[in-house]
């Protein structure tokens, strides 16, 4: 089929043609979240990023199977299979089990996602619920010289593979220096190398998460969970793989090695990456103190943040900057885009109002449709279409005061152009359109609210600060006034 598609391959590093591997049918692979914790900002970038991409191709007359899986088992703090496992840690530290510390962020996971108004994947399988299919690929690869079982782990033998295939080909990185610069292996290490990672660890005697196999009882390692479903569910060949940039140098690297290990194919033929978020200038990371949750970002909960942000403002953000270009979040950034995204919206509820004219159109709608598609085509930029997003915009607005004549056709191809685009690709919604009323009756709020305070009657301030929170709605001070926002 004709499309025209080009996309950034980070295994290639160049942009290539997007030829299928099975004509129209397209499998696509996303490392999904590991739910010990509340999903954080990058994830979310990760996730509306390929909702896009997602979303493009369906829209282009692909029929796309979509896996993103949960991890939801075998993910220790170090990616060198160290450290306690992230589950039984956090378990510990709520008083639950491991399996409750699962439902309760994957639950929160997906509420988020809702929130961004994200599709759900063809299928989100989890590590636990496929712990003999990574059985099974962990015996064939040692059955191919691979990998080697010590007291209960069994690890992947990276020099042995790196042999016969390229261990370093997504990264382009040299292998004697990744040696040095990682740690010596002491006496009590069981590694025969130090590159080398677990397929399988043995379960210590309070580990809680645990399984029978072959080797004893254990649990899996953290990236042969992604190498075993995408094979289950998309075979040993398929399209698209993708994450952050953050899983290129490990885990994906490890996924390669491990499919290869066991298929002797590699398994995807575009590695696709999003890239990392910053703040003011700076990298995003809870140890810098600048990093913040979803829900901080929306209520506006945050020392760094001076309100919140609706989930389609941040969306919107996110949309402004190419998925391979360093976002970086703050309040002047954000202010910007709930402005302009606000502009968008109010624009569009104006189509329905306006008048076509009989005579000559003004405006040539095709244009910016081909300009849309065109950039879409280019590795799917965003930020182009958006451009031409608020140019079909200014249309709208010019006809609607008056000052330009639109056709009936034209109008029609306008309204399709701004539903294909707005709604269908990029998945935004008007959070407000149905807000028209609450907004006045909080406007009336907040002026007794600040004549209460006026009056030092900080007793019925506090209570409708309070009441409200209750109800969902969170105010925010500042020295501009007080504004709103749901919760």
């Amino acid at each position: 089929m004709e499309h025209g598609l080009q996309l950034y391959n980070t295994l290639t590093r160049k942009k290539e043609n997007f030829e299928p591997l099975n004509g129209d049918h397209v499998g696509m692979y996303v490392c999904g979240p590991t739910v010990y914790s509340d999903v954080h900002l990058g994830n979310c970038r990760t996730f509306i990023s390929f909702d896009l991409i997602f979303r493009y191709l369906k829209y282009l007359g692909f029929k796309v199977r979509y896996v993103r899986n949960i991890t939801d088992a075998g993910h220790l703090e170090g990616d060198r299979d160290e450290g306690d496992d992230k589950f039984a840690k956090r378990a510990k530290l709520e008083q639950l089990e491991p399996m409750e510390i699962v439902q309760k962020y994957t639950l929160g996971f997906h509420d988020v996602l809702r929130m961004f108004n994200t599709l759900p994947p063809s299928i989100e399988p989890t590590a636990t619920g496929h712990i003999i299919e990574q059985i099974e690929m962990i015996t064939d690869i040692i059955n191919n010289g691979y990998a080697y079982e010590v007291n209960g782990t069994v690890y992947f033998d990276v020099e042995k593979y790196n042999k016969t295939y390229n261990y370093t080909i997504l990264t382009n990185r040299n292998l004697d220096d990744m040696m040095a610069n990682t740690r010596e292996l002491t006496g009590q290490d069981e590694k025969r190398g130090r590159l080398d990672f677990a397929l399988w660890i043995k379960a210590k005697p309070e580990t809680l998460m645990r399984w029978p196999s072959p080797w004893g009882v254990g649990f899996p390692g953290w990236h042969i969970e992604c190498s075993a479903m995408s094979a289950k569910y998309l075979g040993a060949e398929f399209d698209i793989h993708g994450g952050g940039m953050d899983l290129a140098a490990t885990h994906h690297t490890n996924e390669i090695a491990q499919s290869e290990a066991c298929y002797h194919k590699h398994p995807a033929k575009y590695w696709m990456h999003t890239n990392m978020l910053t703040v003011n200038g700076s990298r995003m990371s809870k140890t810098a103190g600048n990093g913040f949750m979803p829900l901080q970002l929306f209520s506006g909960e945050h020392p760094l943040l001076k309100k919140g942000y609706s989930p389609m403002t941040v969306k919107f953000f996110m949309l402004q900057a190419h998925y391979r270009s360093t976002l970086d979040f703050s309040n002047d950034a954000l202010d910007a885009s709930e402005k302009g995204f606000r502009r968008l919206m109010n624009s569009l509820n104006l189509l329905d109002k306006l008048t076509p004219s009989p005579g000559a159109s003004d405006f040539n709608i095709a244009v910016i449709r081909d300009n849309c598609i065109k950039a879409m085509n280019d590795d799917f930029n965003s930020p182009v279409v958006i451009a031409e997003l608020f140019e079909a915009a200014r249309i709208i607005n010019t006809v609607y005061d008056g000052k330009a004549q639109i056709t009936a056709r034209e109008l029609d191809n306008l309204k399709h152009l701004m539903q294909e685009f707005v709604y269908d690709i990029f998945g935004l919604k008007d959070e407000d359109s149905s807000n028209t009323e609450l907004n006045d009756v909080l406007n009336m709020v907040i002026d007794i609210r600040k004549s209460a305070k006026e009056n030092k009657d900080y007793a019925t301030s506090d209570k409708i600060r309070i009441g409200l929170h209750d109800i969902g709605i969170q105010l925010k001070d500042s020295k501009e006034g007080t504004t709103w926002n749901k919760i």
